[in-house]
């Protein structure tokens, strides 16, 4: 009978491999090729992070006013003491009066003259070597040292399967042209490079991430987005979803819809719903962008998108991030399609639990066609009854859009819903070309006759007054206003600005 070996810390964290070592890389480094006498550290104003030694010739703990332990190092040229707020015996007697360790971390002045607060200490004898390379600091989680990473990351790199792992993979043509061009080495070479930089390396280039060894693995990382998100994109296409064929008749809802409203769509709304309307007449779901500023009229465009859904049979659902927006959306659906007899139901957190219930059970049995709510929608407890289309507004903001690809089985079929994503955030075309490249993109690029340009102001904290005396002057002009905070009550958990 064997024991079922417990994962290592290392292991919890995801390094379970060479290759998932190897690419392990650095967030920072220290430059421990230097050492300098204490003096050196200490004068000619070199104030700053410094590498030294010496003999420690006095340890002691004070209880006033914290418990802190103050140990004084010296050299032939002078004296330093180092100051530890947090310490384990382990480390007292690492630091006992006697021993000889290098120390490292930023020189201050300090109560008593200069200092160092935690500095890295090692015990180690007057004549030991220094470092050939510059010291990596690896990201790291509780329990899991710097040694142990290092040391895990230098045996990976040892391992024969990574010369395989990290070979190149484009064609061979391509690379001899894309290498030399941009200065770049291979991939395993600017791997062991991040891990492993000499001594005369550029530290500021790999701080800043612009070195060539950083930049060739800039390049794989979004070569590898590109091709898993267009990967994505293909999965989608082989996907089901039901076709949604523009209605023949005057009296779809689609159709009376556009009667109805009070306004007639701007020739950016008109491309942008074509655009829309084109796709859901496909047989693999949608998955589209649709940016545009404030009042440019995406809630219109995402009205029409349910209505021709509903023409259907189907169900649409309106999700957004905040109970007043979502509010907002749920008001202008009713004043548009109650009218047109269209059943919506309502579903927020904040609902009582007969109310939620009521709404729930509407959405299950299909009595409700358009339901809009908050994050709400995406609970266990909520059922579709047939839903073709979710729309989700200002989706960069729940993160879970992939839990909005709701399955279901219609016949023996399994089927996927159209999504139809919007934003407010001015994202730039190439941006959005590379950040979703899962998604076709929309852009409603000018607002309705009469809309004033929306401005948006940064106000420090400092100015409060002044933004409570512009509210009281709107106000004071019979206008509305919304001041929305991340928290109802106080936490004592997330330190946020709260309503009460």
């Amino acid at each position: 009978m064997t024991t079922k070996q417990a994962p290592s810390t290392l292991q919890k964290m995801g390094l379970d491999s060479p290759m998932a070592l190897a690419l392990h890389l650095p967030s920072r480094y220290e430059d421990e090729t230097e050492l300098f006498t204490i003096e050196e550290a200490l004068s000619q104003g070199r104030f700053g992070s410094a590498q030294t030694q010496g003999l420690v010739i006095r340890n002691q703990v004070l209880f006033r006013p914290r418990r802190q332990m103050l140990v004084t190092i010296e050299d032939e040229t002078a004296t330093l003491q180092l100051r530890f707020l947090n310490f384990y015996p382990s480390q007292q007697k690492q630091m006992a009066v006697g021993a000889h360790i290098r120390v490292r971390g930023e020189v201050r002045e300090g109560f008593q003259g200069p200092e160092i607060v935690h500095p890295t200490v090692k015990a180690l004898a007057i004549d030991a070597p220094l470092p050939t390379s510059l010291t990596p600091v690896y990201p790291a989680s509780a329990g899991v040292s710097q040694t142990v990473i290092r040391k895990a990351v230098a045996q990976a790199l040892r391992d024969p399967s990574l010369k395989d792992s990290l070979a190149e993979f484009l064609p061979k043509k391509l690379m001899t042209e894309l290498l030399p061009s941009n200065d770049w080495p291979s991939l395993q070479s600017a791997i062991t490079y991040l891990h492993q930089p000499p001594a005369d390396a550029n530290t500021q280039a790999l701080l800043e991430r612009t070195d060539p060894a950083w930049r060739r693995v800039q390049f794989e990382e979004l070569l590898a987005q590109q091709i898993s998100l267009k990967r994505a994109h293909a999965i989608r296409r082989d996907r089901h979803a039901p076709s949604f064929a523009k209605p023949s008749t005057e009296q779809s809802l689609e159709a009376s819809l556009l009667k109805a409203l009070p306004f007639t769509l701007t020739a950016a709304q008109a491309r942008v719903w074509s655009e829309i309307g084109h796709d859901l007449e496909k047989s693999f779901p949608m998955n589209r962008l649709l940016q545009g500023d404030v009042g440019s009229g995406k809630t219109v465009v995402a009205a029409l998108a349910a209505a021709r859904v509903m023409d259907h049979g189907y169900q649409a659902a309106v999700m957004a991030p905040t109970e007043i927006l979502a509010e907002q959306h749920y008001l202008k659906m009713k004043e548009w399609f109650e009218p047109l007899g269209v059943r919506i139901a309502w579903l927020s957190g904040s609902l009582k639990a007969k109310e939620k219930r009521l709404a729930q059970e509407m959405i299950e049995s299909g009595h409700a066609q358009l339901i809009v709510g908050t994050h709400a929608l995406i609970q266990e407890s909520v059922s579709f009854s047939k839903l073709g289309l979710a729309v989700i507004d200002e989706q960069h903001r729940f993160g879970v859009r992939q839990r909005l690809e709701i399955q279901q089985r219609l016949g023996s079929e399994l089927f996927y819903c159209h999504q139809l994503m919007m934003s407010a955030t001015p994202i730039p075309r190439t941006l959005a070309m590379t950040y979703y490249a899962d998604l076709d993109v929309s852009v409603i690029d000018e607002l309705p006759p009469g809309r004033k340009p929306i401005t948006t102001k940064v106000v420090k904290a400092t100015r409060r007054d002044e933004v409570i005396g512009g509210l009281q002057s709107w106000l004071s002009k019979g206008l509305q206003a919304y001041w929305v905070c991340p928290l109802i009550e106080e936490s004592e958990v997330l330190q946020l600005q709260t309503a009460v």
